[in-house]
């Protein structure tokens, strides 16, 4: 049994259950021959794939309901199922495991390929002690040593996406474990990425700048720790799972904040957060004079909310290292003069009509720290504006490979892309919900080092902790009043050539009129200096 040919079974309102109505009401309004059943059938396989569609449990329905009678029957014996009077009620309830020996024989009576189970990477333990700094790096980490040996031990160091803010403070952090021992460092993080990100080049900066074997202990995802057996190391710890420890129990982070002298808070504009406050609170006054470094590249939580920026810069007692080159008026420009940064292109891109948005809209919006889901939903189902970035997109492909799309919402990230391949354009989608063998295969593919086009769509999964150096053309569709999202979005192109990227990067930012918006990677870096 051919997996094509069971696809070329389905009727129109299958179809336009597994690729979406609004997404064929574009496509016919772009080119009523992309809405032929032929093409919609193998738009369906080019946009989710064989594995993608037979991994989803949803989709997998659909499928499954194409079958004849005999062959659902069929596959229902090879699957072992309890047989019932109805052989499609069987499969309908069928619970695939990841890996197993049912989910192959699924597989391969469609004539495919099982997922195969990937090689576990071995995450080490330990680590016994080149590991190099530019010099911007370099005069950073001196401050910051100085900054932090007096009281108050409080600091944020604002170094730029691109710049090497995470390999610089691994040098911070070896130079006081190897100063102080025994003693616990906690790197706090937002994200299971970016507690990856953290600890994998932690263990490279230890191998050249450590004096000693030192435990590695994690607390994200499914990582638990044993407060026992922690004495001497660093734990990198997800910020929700720890605040949630400090709620269920404040001794356990009391007990842990006793033996920490310094504490990392990754993306730190989230210290003053009112939910996290009390957590890092206690693992600072716990402690025995704890050290406390902030790490982020735009600190400012807003475009215009002062106070919260100055409640901020108050918390870290207004001390603050960044880079400062003697010739230039800011960072961005030595470090794009320098080839750290891509020459960066900023374009703005109008929607001919938007959205219109009512007078109690935009008082939300104006009240809110960052636009609601409803009015980002609202944007992402503009016909207009979309096709407008369509026919952008059409434009990139012209000058560049690697392009990455921040749309408005899971529901916009998924439209775009599936136009996008209507169009032959190779593009795939991905949000936080994407099955995890899916994700890594979508990211991998985008990773790989050939010279074909490929676009990435996306919503709220690839602003932070994603590295793809060869990415040099971004579309931002969504609108934010945050300082952070924006440069974290921007920076996912503007990698220079220096430190693997591209020497010249485009960012083109849809505006919408009647919302706040940046312009620049300058103008998002700067906002902050006066506070």
């Amino acid at each position: 049994m051919k997996f094509d040919d069971v696809v070329s079974r389905a009727d129109d309102e299958t179809i336009q259950k597994l690729l979406g109505a609004e997404e064929i009401r574009l496509l016919r309004k772009l080119d009523e021959k992309l809405v032929l059943p032929i093409n919609l059938k193998r738009l369906i396989i080019k946009t989710f794939s064989y594995q993608g569609i037979l991994i989803d449990k949803e989709k997998r329905k659909l499928i499954l309901n194409l079958l004849r009678t005999d062959e659902a029957v069929l596959l229902a014996k090879d699957l072992g199922l309890v047989q019932t009077s109805n052989a499609f009620e069987s499969l309908l309830g069928l619970r695939l495991i990841k890996y197993s020996e049912r989910e192959a024989v699924l597989f391969k009576y469609f004539g495919l390929n099982p997922p195969t189970k990937p090689e576990s990477k071995v995450l080490e333990d330990s680590c016994n002690s080149s590991y190099p700094l530019f010099k911007h790096q370099r005069d950073a980490v001196h401050e910051s040593i100085l900054e932090l040996s007096s009281e108050p031990k409080r600091l944020l160091l604002h170094m730029p996406t691109g710049s090497g803010k995470t390999r610089t403070a691994m040098h911070i952090i070896a130079n006081h474990l190897s100063q102080n021992e025994p003693t616990i460092v906690i790197w706090l993080a937002y994200s299971d990425e970016l507690c990856t990100q953290a600890i994998e080049e932690f263990q490279e900066a230890w191998k050249y700048l450590g004096n000693r074997t030192i435990s590695i202990d994690r607390f994200w995802g499914n990582h638990e720790i044993d407060l026992d057996g922690i004495s001497d190391g660093i734990l990198f710890a997800g910020l929700v799972k720890t605040y949630n420890l400090c709620i269920k129990n404040i001794n356990h982070i009391s007990r842990l904040a006793e033996n920490c002298s310094f504490l990392i808070m990754d993306e730190a504009h989230q210290s003053v957060a009112e939910t996290y406050n009390l957590l890092l609170d206690t693992l600072i006054e716990t402690g025995c004079s704890t050290s406390l470094l902030g790490l982020s590249a735009t600190p400012g939580r807003t475009w215009a909310d002062i106070d919260t920026d100055k409640l901020l810069s108050r918390y870290f007692k207004n001390k603050k290292v960044t880079i400062r080159v003697q010739g230039f008026k800011n960072p961005i420009d030595y470090l794009v003069k320098e080839g750290y940064l891509a020459r960066t292109s900023f374009k703005s891109l109008f929607a001919e009509e938007g959205v219109e948005f009512s007078a109690s809209d935009l008082k939300r919006i104006h009240d809110t720290i960052d636009i609601p889901d409803d009015i980002l939903d609202k944007l992402g189902e503009d016909e207009q504006r979309n096709l407008s970035i369509v026919s952008e997109v059409h434009d990139l492909v012209s000058r560049h490979n690697r392009i990455i799309i921040f749309a408005a919402s899971v529901r916009h990230a998924r439209l775009l892309s599936v136009v996008l391949r209507a169009r032959e354009i190779d593009s795939n989608f991905i949000d936080a919900n994407t099955n995890t063998e899916e994700r890594k295969r979508i990211i991998k593919e985008f990773k790989s080092e050939t010279n074909s086009i490929k676009v990435l769509c996306n919503f709220g999964v690839l602003t932070a902790g994603f590295d793809a150096p060869k990415t040099s053309a971004a579309i931002i569709a969504r609108p934010t009043k945050s300082l952070v999202l924006y440069s974290q979005m921007v920076g996912r192109v503007t990698r220079g050539t220096r430190v693997g990227g591209n020497e010249i990067a485009e960012v083109i930012t849809v505006v919408d009129t009647q919302l706040p918006g940046f312009r620049s990677l300058v103008e998002g870096f700067q906002n902050w200096e006066d506070i």
